[in-house]
């Protein structure tokens, strides 16, 4: 601190012997010499004792220090003895640091920046940053250098005093918790050999049964009422039978030229080729799920359409439904009522997923088993149809709610029994000519 003596001011600066301009002789030359090396040495003498202060210092403790500098008589002798070996050690790394250092290669860089995608290099602001990347390699690269050829030329002493005075930041250490011991490409190859053989999607065969579906399913649908506007309004009960009748001939036809197919390629001999006899099971389990996939999807598909026929934001496909307005006991109503057509149209979602149900899996046809594929429409599907459905046929009989509402409020008087009772207490009350007419 500033009212703190420090160490320099203890000792007088170092001062070279003027210049010498007049002319000497030899003698007197070699005399010079003489006190100009003596007074050198005084002067190193004196910087090594500044540096034996510093050290000194650094050995104690902060409780320890005083204002002043003690004289050098009173330094400890191991403070003596290992001074010069670092002043030693310290000239000679400099002298080591001076010396040019190998310079990275060219071709290193390049094959870094060949690691790096292409798409990842395009932009200019991804060009500077590769710029200042390459200089940190370098960077980097010259400090590790000097590093190593200054550990492999000189032996550090073993002094702990000596890590304080250098001020050099450790080397970097390798990010814990990752293993560099061995390369990820064999388990890469092991995994990937592990996936061929165990992975039975990748099996030709399994290529061939995808065509199949994507063939027959493509294009179809079990049951189709796309056109049933054009045809003109049907009641519910036709529309159950066009249903049912519909699902029953779509599966017939399913069964007869794609199931046909998938049993015509698992008849051959090629069908399992590379399929280990331990790998049968599962092997087969996988073409019953893919079959199963596609005929869950083909339901899906068609219960998707139909549901839309319903969408309230087009109603150019919407379905014409045939109702009659009837008198029965004394009361008006629907025939069929509401909650029959709603049930009508809900019939359909229901014979849809009960289509294609007793299909044999390929295992079971071979065995003569009884399994079958899991065809069955999802539930959340099945959900989501109905509540849709519904919510659409509940918009839409606003309409003839307040069409049967009507007739009720103007002639439901005269079919309820109350023209009757007024008929009747009129005649009852015996009135004159002229109230009768």
């Amino acid at each position: 601190t500033s009212n703190k003596r420090t160490l320099r001011t203890l000792f007088r600066p170092a001062a070279l012997p003027p210049p010498v301009i007049s002319e000497t002789s030899p003698s007197q030359k070699k005399l010079l010499a003489y006190h100009r090396g003596k007074e050198q040495q005084e002067v190193l003498h004196q910087l090594l004792i500044d540096r034996a202060l510093d050290i000194y210092y650094i050995t104690m403790d902060e409780t320890d220090k005083r204002d002043a500098a003690p004289p050098i008589t009173v330094l400890p002798s191991t403070v003596r003895k290992y001074f010069f070996i670092i002043l030693n050690y310290l000239f000679m790394k400099k002298g080591v640091q001076r010396n040019p250092m190998i310079p990275i290669q060219q071709q290193w860089l390049r094959s870094m920046l060949a690691l790096v995608p292409q798409t990842l290099m395009k932009g200019r602001d991804r060009e500077l940053l590769t710029e200042e990347l390459l200089k940190e390699i370098v960077r980097d690269y010259e400090k590790s250098m000097q590093r190593c050829v200054l550990r492999r030329v000189l032996v550090k002493p073993d002094i702990k005093e000596l890590d304080k005075l250098e001020e050099e930041a450790p080397l970097p250490l390798l990010p814990l918790g990752l293993d560099f011991s061995s390369t990820w490409h064999n388990s890469y190859i092991k995994a990937k050999q592990q996936i061929i053989s165990t992975l039975h999607i990748l099996h030709p065969t399994m290529k061939t049964l995808l065509d199949f579906g994507y063939t027959a399913f493509f294009n179809f649908l079990l049951v189709d009422f796309s056109s049933s506007r054009l045809k003109g309004p049907v009641d519910c009960k036709s529309l159950k039978t066009d249903a049912s009748l519909s699902c029953s001939k779509a599966e017939e036809e399913i069964m007869s030229t794609w199931y046909q197919r998938v049993v015509g390629l698992f008849s051959q001999s090629e069908a399992l080729d590379g399929v280990k006899l331990d790998q049968l099971e599962s092997f087969y389990n996988c073409v019953a799920v893919l079959m199963s996939n596609q005929l869950k999807g083909l339901l899906q598909r068609t219960t998707e359409v139909f549901v839309k026929l319903f969408d309230p934001e087009d109603r150019s496909r919407l379905p014409l439904f045939k109702m009659d307005l009837t008198y029965d006991e004394n009361r008006m109503e629907f025939y069929p009522s509401l909650q029959d057509l709603e049930e009508a149209i809900l019939f359909v979602v229901d014979c849809i997923g009960q289509t294609l149900q007793n299909v044999q899996t390929m295992r079971a046809w071979l065995t003569g088993g009884t399994a079958t594929v899991d065809a069955e429409l999802p539930a959340h599907t099945a959900q989501w149809a109905k509540s849709t459905l519904k919510k659409s046929i509940r918009d839409n009989l606003e309409g003839p709610k307040e069409h049967f509402k009507g007739y009720v409020e103007s002639y439901g008087w005269l079919v309820d029994g109350t023209a009757e009772e007024r008929i009747n207490r009129f005649i009852a009350e015996q009135p004159s000519f002229d109230e009768y007419t």
